[in-house]
Order: C-alpha cells, then structure tokens, then sequence
C-alpha cells in the first residue's frame, strides 16, 4: 500500500474535518523522499510497511502509556492477515529496525524547516523572527547498550538509575513548533549540540539563549551573514568596557575576544535593569541600534525565552505522561524514537496554531493538554470506526464534538507562569538554577 493510498483510506474514518485538520501537515511526498533518501522503502509484501513505520514512531511519541502494538492496533497500521490478528511485537521491532533514525531525521528535519518558518514569520517583533534554544536531558530505557552508549549523571552512590540523552533544541518562541533538534549521549555538553544548530538559524531572525550558550567563537560566526542576531543575559565573570551610552542603562561595550581566528575586540550592546524583587540584571545582544530595538523592548523579549522552558515540560509532563523513561531499549531503538517524540510533538503544535488562528488568538493561548487529548482520542477512533480494532475498556473513547469544543480553549496567558519560573531560578545557585528545569 503507497502513503497516497494509506491516506486516503485514513481520511475515510472519524470525523473527517478534525482529521483532514491534523493529517494535512505531512506532505506525503516528504515521506516517500525520506524513505528514498535511506534507502527503506519497502520493495516486499510486510505486514508494516515503511511508511507504516514512520507513523507508528509519531504514534509512540503521542501515546507513551499505551504499549506499541496497541499503537499499531489503534492507528490500523498493520496490514490485516487472513484472521485479523494482532501483529506479533517481536515483528514490530523487527519493523522499527528495518527503518532505522535516517527517514525519520529527514522526515523531522524538511517538516520542521517548513513548519517553524512559516511560523516564526506569522510572528515576528519589528521584522525579526524569533527562536530559542535551550537544552536539556531525558531519561532512556534501562539496558546494558543504552548506558554503554549514553551513559548518565554519576553521583555520589554510583550511577544514576537510567542512562539520559543530552538534547538541545530550536524553536520558534511564540508557537513552541520546533526549528531543530540535536541529542547526543549525556556526556555531551549543550553547547557543542548547539554549534550544529547555529548555522540553521534561517536569516533576519533573533536567537534568545541562556547564558550558557554566550560562546565567542559561535555567536561571532552566528553575526557575520544573513542579519542574524541573538541575546542573552550575561554570566557572573563576564567583563567590557563601555564605549558609549545609548540612554539610561543601555551602552555599547567592547569585549576582548583573544581566541584564534576571531577579532580581537567584540562590540556588543549592554542593557542593565532591575525587575522588583529581584537583583539587577544585564543582557547581551548583537542587536546594536536603540532606535530600531529600544531596550525596554529587549528586556520585555529576553523574558519570552522562558517558552523553551514550557515546551520541555508539555512534552515531559504531558506527551510522555511523566513516564520514567522512553521505551526503546537499543541506541538504534533511542535515536528513532527520539525523531518521532519530535516529530509528534511538532504535529500537535502546528494544529494548535491552526487551531488559534480560527479562533483569532495566539498559539500560546490554546491549552496543550486540550489538543494533546483530542489527538489522542482522535488516533484511537480511527482505529474502531470500522469495527476491526479490539479495543479495549483502557483505552480512552472519543470524546463528542460538543466536549471537544468546551476543552480546546484558550489557556491563561503564560505572564504569571513565566515569572514564577524565573523567580524560582532566578533565587537558586547557578547549577541549582539549570538543574531544577530538567
């Protein structure tokens, strides 16, 4: 069965507007190039196709707490035998292995290119379009290979009681829709994941970072071409000289540099201020010009990175269902699971903006827990709308148009959230601060 057909098949089922709403996103022809590109497309009769595959590692991003082949049941993925059984979970993994990281990668990588840009365009400050990029860890299956490959944090008793995966990620700030995604193993430090993410930083656009992304080396490049820019608040031993004062609070200083290759002297805009309650502050940015971005502007931005935050938690807390870890128990297993925990994360996102454009709001309005259920219960009831699924009393049943409309409604705005975030970090030590959001 080719993807044109599987789609036109899944549009037949459910409420056809809510699904032609959420499977409108993925241009079959990028899965047919994925496939391609890895060289996985499926030349023999299987019981779970390829493209099937690529589905079913987005079905186990949106449904951490339902077991695999209950995902594949749910979602009709199987091709049906002559006695409607259940594909055996030893040929699902079997499947998973066949396909492998690459078309997911690829998958996730020419969606989100399309997807954050189109975004971040829809919602740019003073011609800008605005990302953040944060990092952060998460916790693997428990194996022998998973933590001779990813390892963990060591502590004082011994090892930590799951292998974590480093990850750093990009995304557009005002509607969570991820631009880029890196993992590597725990060892792996945030800031070498984030120099491959630099150069995807698309032209006429600010990047707000953490501090601990405040490289020279990285962030001079990140300047030299396509009017990028970036901002962040400074680190404790950071030290300029002023060279001239733009207004009150707000300068001009020059950093020496003294790295090989780079200038010697780095000019940067300095903009003091003072939240109440709390020590005062600077941030560092590239963007120069206090006519063109006034600095109480910038200060109002840098509080915005706090999003990245958010989006780390809707998919920890909610889309993972405060599992301990993921499922997959090889590195292979990891890395293709890991795509399609972006790539489902992704979906829900860009139908939520979707939503709040219908509905005249902004994307960050919308409640992620409201979509996430929907789309949920929405997979589930495509897999009984025609009977074959054996569904049982566990699985949640599709909730009636008239709960639907009630449930996806714009959420509080994020003002109250963000500070007390911040307020909580902000009173911690450095390395308290950055562990207490991972």
């Amino acid at each position: 069965m080719n993807l044109e057909t599987a789609l036109e098949i899944v549009a037949e089922y459910g409420d056809g507007d809510r699904l032609e709403g959420l499977k409108r996103h993925i241009d079959p022809i990028w899965i047919e190039e994925a496939l391609a590109w890895s060289g996985t497309v499926t030349l023999r009769r299987r019981r779970l196709p390829a493209e099937q595959v690529l589905w079913l590692a987005i079905g186990m991003g949106l449904m951490r707490s339902v077991p695999i082949e209950r995902v594949v049941d749910a979602l009709e993925l199987a091709i049906p035998d002559r006695r409607d059984t259940l594909i055996a979970k030893s040929a699902i993994s079997q499947a998973r292995r066949r396909v492998g990281e690459d078309p997911l990668a690829y998958l996730f990588t020419v969606s989100a290119a399309e997807w954050s840009g189109r975004s971040a365009d829809a919602h740019r400050w003073r011609g800008m379009a605005l990302y953040g990029m944060d990092g952060t860890t998460l916790r693997i299956a428990d194996s022998p290979e998973n933590r001779a490959v990813y390892g963990g944090q060591n502590t004082a008793r011994g090892e930590s009681g799951y292998p974590s995966v480093r990850i750093v990620a990009m995304m557009a700030l005002r509607s969570h829709v991820l631009s880029a995604f890196r993992f590597a193993d725990y060892g792996t430090g945030e800031t070498t994941l984030a120099r491959g993410i630099w150069n995807e930083v698309p032209e006429n656009s600010l990047v707000i970072v953490d501090r601990n992304f405040l490289v020279k080396k990285d962030l001079i490049h990140l300047e030299t071409s396509g009017n990028r820019h970036w901002l962040s608040r400074t680190k404790v031993n950071t030290k300029w000289a002023i060279r001239e004062q733009l207004g009150k609070d707000d300068y001009l200083v020059e950093w020496d540099v003294n790295e090989p290759g780079l200038p010697s002297t780095w000019t940067l805009r300095a903009i003091h201020y003072q939240k109440k309650g709390f020590p005062r502050a600077t941030l560092l940015t590239s963007l120069l010009d206090p006519e063109q971005y006034p600095a109480e502007e910038i200060v109002a931005l840098y509080h915005e990175r706090w999003e990245t935050e958010l989006a780390y938690d809707e998919v920890k807390t909610h889309m993972l269902d405060r599992q301990e870890s993921i499922r997959s128990k090889t590195p292979d297993g990891v890395r293709q699971e890991l795509w399609g925990i972006a790539l489902a994360y992704n979906l829900v996102r860009v139908e939520m903006e979707r939503a709040a454009a219908e509905a005249g709001v902004a994307p960050t309005r919308i409640s992620f827990v409201a979509a996430l259920s929907m789309i949920r219960a929405e997979f589930f009831q495509l897999g009984v709308s025609t009977g074959h699924s054996r569904r049982d009393s566990r699985q949640p049943a599709a909730p009636t148009q008239t709960a639907e409309a009630s449930r996806l409604t714009p959420a509080p705005t994020r003002t109250q959230l963000s500070a007390c975030r911040e307020a909580q970090n902000e009173q911690l030590p450095p390395q308290a601060a950055r562990e207490a959001h991972r």
